[in-house]
């Protein structure tokens, strides 16, 4: 499965940050998926330790991608991520490393409201428990 590649000749040299770092080839990244309808996220399972599959709609705000649980923290996936939060997202043929966490209604409202707007909008449907999936190597704030 190929990562994603800094060298994709969809980026634009003004998409790469002053050393050409891979933070900017995941910010033209996320731009160029943006649209898809769906991801495959993979957890590792609570009591199996398994790698675990789901195919989710997502949304992009602020270089990560967000999901929703419709079940909120009654999902597999939001248990597994509570355990754990490295995750896997693939988007067609991309692959790349995350980390996971899911946002707090209070300390995080304005995000989650930005969120549940972008699917809305996207999807029809902006309901649930927002996860943000931030990919490596940036650093979850």
């Amino acid at each position: 499965m190929p990562q994603w590649d800094p060298d994709d000749p969809q980026m634009s040299p003004q998409d790469r940050d002053s050393n050409g770092a891979e933070g900017s080839m995941l910010q033209a990244s996320l731009k160029n998926v943006a649209e898809e309808q769906v991801l495959y996220l993979t957890t590792i399972g609570l009591t199996t330790k398994l790698q675990r599959a789901i195919e989710i709609w997502f949304v992009v705000c602020r270089e990560r991608f967000y999901l929703l649980a419709e079940t909120g923290e009654a999902a597999g996936w939001v248990k597994n991520i509570r355990r754990n939060p490295e995750v896997t997202v693939r988007i067609g043929e991309r692959q790349i490393d995350a980390m996971a966490r899911v946002l707090d209604r209070q300390a995080d409202r304005q995000l989650w409201d930005e969120v549940a707007a972008i699917a809305d909008r996207k999807y029809g449907w902006g309901d649930g428990l927002p996860v943000e999936i931030t990919p490596v190597p940036y650093e979850i704030a």
